[in-house]
């Protein structure tokens, strides 16, 4: 079972990977997936990745203000995030545990 994937939960995962350099993004991108179905299997409130949203599991990092939607960088992060949701999607579980 996974919680449904909502626009601020594309957003916020989005805000977080503009906010590091573009060399670190997939990996950060995979981190936050991770730690979101770390939180979804803990079962209650966990303390590190919140409530198993991709949002609370982002909301871990700092986030970039969040920028108009014809940003190139911040549609280019956009974009990573909606690949890496098609990706756990279409292995139809909810992520690896985060590292």
């Amino acid at each position: 079972m996974r919680r449904p994937l909502l626009p601020g939960d594309v957003s916020a995962a989005a805000r977080a990977l503009l906010a590091v350099p573009a060399g670190a993004r997939n990996a950060l991108c995979r981190r936050i997936f991770g730690g979101a179905a770390e939180a979804l299997a803990y079962g209650k409130l966990h303390p590190r990745w919140g409530d198993g949203s991709l949002s609370a599991a982002a909301r871990g990092y700092r986030l970039a203000d969040e920028p108009f939607l014809d940003d190139p960088e911040y549609l280019a992060c956009t974009r990573l995030v909606l690949r890496q949701a098609a990706a756990v999607l279409g292995e139809g579980q909810g992520g690896a545990p985060a590292r």
